[in-house]
């Protein structure tokens, strides 16, 4: 049996969790150490397919700023990270741009987008 050590992010408790395979359950992991039900939705998320939201900044054109903090609006599979950031280190955007505006949409086919994270 695979074993693994989670440190849960969901809430300020920050259990420490120990996620074992085992083929003969529902989900196929068996988690012990969470103090609630959401630990073990998250430990099984983050041993099978982790993800993260993704921060950033794109090329900024016609302002005082040279950059433009962005994110993704929804967390992206952690082994596309590197792909991500190529995609987004080759974008430039022109001003004005409010918060929230869409700069790059459903990057890498992932269902998040990539918003802006401050109006200039």
């Amino acid at each position: 049996m695979e074993k693994s050590i989670v440190i849960c992010t969901i809430c300020p408790i920050g259990c420490s969790m120990e996620v074992i395979e085992d083929r003969s359950s529902d989900s196929g992991y068996l988690v012990k150490g969470n103090s609630c039900n959401r630990g073990i939705d998250y430990a099984i998320a983050e041993v099978t397919n982790p993800t993260r939201i993704l921060t950033s900044t794109v090329r900024l054109n016609n302002a005082g700023l040279r950059r433009l903090p962005v994110r993704t609006d929804k967390p992206v599979p952690k082994n596309l990270m590197l792909a991500c950031m190529k995609v987004i280190n080759s974008v430039e955007v022109d001003t004005p741009i409010e918060i929230g505006t869409v700069i790059i949409e459903n990057i890498l086919s992932t269902g998040a987008n990539v918003i802006a994270s401050r109006t200039v």
